[in-house]
């Protein structure tokens, strides 16, 4: 199985802000859950959750079912195909959403998607948590971040570093308000956004 170190090194820090900011019972939807190192952590810290990792392709999902089946958890569903861009999403409804890594390794378009899905399938006060690298205030927050937005728009000119001020509007237009912004190891960002009345 695949492992990813930058996974290992962020789950518990995550885990300690998912725990504070997630509900007791209920269904987690992980968007683009990777290699499925952070939904086996997760899983098995809160038990009362149900999950459902997904990602974009059929092999990224048996990979991840299988990582599921070697650590033995009865609280996460397999894994489903799911593109962020495209609508409506295999899920009908969740009381969570949980997105790590993804808003910098993707176009900006995922994001848009994430929003307006996200706010189809979650209930009012649902909790979307985003993290990873972000501006703030049109800056980066370290030297390393530089170096790794230029990588990221070498490798993609639709991908880089997002500032938190345009992720907060895109988010805002699609009923999510900003309840905390977390700094974390390694520079990088956890968003927790709740998603308020219609109308």
């Amino acid at each position: 199985m695949q492992c990813s170190p930058s996974a290992e090194r962020n789950k518990d820090p995550i885990l300690a802000v998912l725990a504070e900011v997630l509900p007791a019972r209920g269904l987690v939807l992980e968007i683009a859950s990777g290699t499925g190192q952070h939904v086996v952590h997760f899983a098995a810290a809160l038990a009362g959750l149900l999950w459902q990792p997904s990602e974009l392709d059929q092999a990224s999902c048996e990979a991840i079912d299988e990582r599921v089946r070697d650590a033995g958890l009865a609280n996460v569903r397999p894994a489903i195909e799911l593109d962020a861009r495209t609508a409506p999403w295999p899920v009908e409804a969740a009381d969570a959403i949980v997105c790590i890594n993804m808003v910098h390794i993707s176009p900006w378009s995922a994001t848009l998607g994430l929003m307006a899905e996200a706010a189809r399938v979650l209930g009012e006060g649902g909790v979307l948590f985003l993290y990873g690298p972000y501006r703030r205030d049109g800056l980066h927050t370290s030297p390393g971040n530089v170096q790794f937005d230029a990588e990221l728009r070498a490798r993609n000119p639709e991908w880089g570093i997002r500032d938190t001020q345009e992720v907060c509007e895109a988010a805002s237009a699609a009923r999510f308000a900003l309840e905390r912004l977390v700094e974390m190891p390694a520079n990088n960002l956890s968003l927790v956004f709740r998603k308020g009345r219609q109308g």
